[in-house]
C-alpha cells in the first residue's frame, strides 16, 4: 500500500470527531453506539499502524531478529521482537495486514491469546500463511489460545466447581457478575469476552486442538502437535484453561 493509497491521520481524525459528536447524542441508539464505540478503537488502531507503515512504505522492516512475539501486549518477552498494535511493543503494526519481515528471516514466532482476537476466516488465515511465510526452513510457531472444548466439556457435564473457578480465575474483577445466571452465559463471555464493552477486546472466533491442526496444515505447515507450556515464554496467567500448538514449516 502507497501513503496515497491510505486514509491519512487527519481523515481519520475527521471521521473520529463525526463519531463522539454522535456518541454524545442522548438521541443516539444502544446498537449505534456499539458500532460506533468499535469504530473508534479501529480508528486508534489504524493510526498507530499509519505511523508505522509510513517509517516502512513496502511493508518490510530492516529490523534483524529471528526469534518473533506477535500480539503480547504488555507481556513482553526478552530476547524477542514483540510486535502488536498498541505500545509498549517494540514494533507498531497491524498483522491483520500482514507481518512486516523479509521471507523465510525468522526462527520461532510465538504468540498467545491473539488469534481469537481476530476475524476467521480473513485475518486469521491471513496471519497463519504470513507465519509460515517469515519463517526460515523447520521454523517454528507456537500459538496458545483459550480452548474452546475446555469450556464446553464443562458446560456439557454441568461442572460447577469449574463454572466456579472460571468466575474467580477469568471474570472475578469484572462488572459483568450479575449477569452470569447460568452456565450458558459464562460459555457466551468466554467465546465473546464482552463484547459490548469498550474496555475489553471482543473474541471473534474459538478454537480448539483440530481447529488449530486444520488452520496450520492448510497454511502448508509439515505438522502440527501439542506444546508444553512454558512459563519462560508464555504467560503464567494463561497456563489455565488455554490451549497450545506448535506447528512446524
Amino acid at each position: 500500500m502507497r501513503d496515497t493509497d491510505s486514509l491519512s491521520p487527519a481523515q481519520v481524525d475527521k471521521i473520529r470527531r463525526q463519531l463522539v459528536s454522535a456518541l454524545a447524542s442522548p438521541a443516539i441508539t444502544h446498537g449505534l453506539a456499539r458500532t460506533f464505540r468499535a469504530a473508534l478503537k479501529e480508528i486508534e488502531l489504524y493510526k498507530n499502524h499509519w505511523t508505522s507503515r509510513r517509517q516502512y512504505p513496502h511493508g518490510v522492516t530492516d529490523l534483524a531478529t529471528s526469534r518473533i512475539q506477535i500480539g503480547g501486549g504488555n507481556h513482553r518477552i526478552a530476547g524477542f521482537l514483540n510486535i502488536d498494535l498498541v505500545p509498549p511493543a517494540d514494533l507498531i503494526w497491524d498483522v491483520r495486514e500482514g507481518i512486516p519481515l523479509a521471507d523465510g528471516t525468522a526462527e520461532f514466532v510465538f504468540s498467545e491469546h491473539f488469534l481469537e482476537h481476530i476475524d476467521y476466516p480473513r485475518s486469521a488465515k491471513l496471519f497463519a500463511r504470513e507465519v509460515h511465510r517469515i519463517l526460515a526452513p523447520e521454523g517454528q510457531v507456537v500459538t496458545g489460545v483459550p480452548d474452546a472444548r475446555f469450556v464446553l466439556r464443562g458446560y456439557l457435564n454441568g461442572d460447577q466447581e469449574l463454572f466456579a473457578e472460571m468466575l474467580s480465575r477469568w471474570y472475578a474483577n469484572r462488572d459483568c457478575l450479575d449477569d452470569f445466571n447460568t452456565y450458558l452465559d459464562l460459555v457466551n463471555y468466554v467465546f465473546r469476552d464482552q463484547d459490548d464493552s469498550a474496555k475489553y477486546s471482543p473474541h471473534y472466533w474459538a478454537y480448539d486442538y483440530d481447529k488449530l491442526v486444520n488452520l496450520f496444515i492448510e497454511a502448508r505447515f509439515s505438522r502440527v502437535e501439542p506444546w508444553t507450556f512454558d512459563p519462560a515464554i508464555a504467560n503464567p496467567k494463561r497456563a489455565w484453561g488455554s490451549l497450545y500448538v506448535i506447528a512446524t514449516k
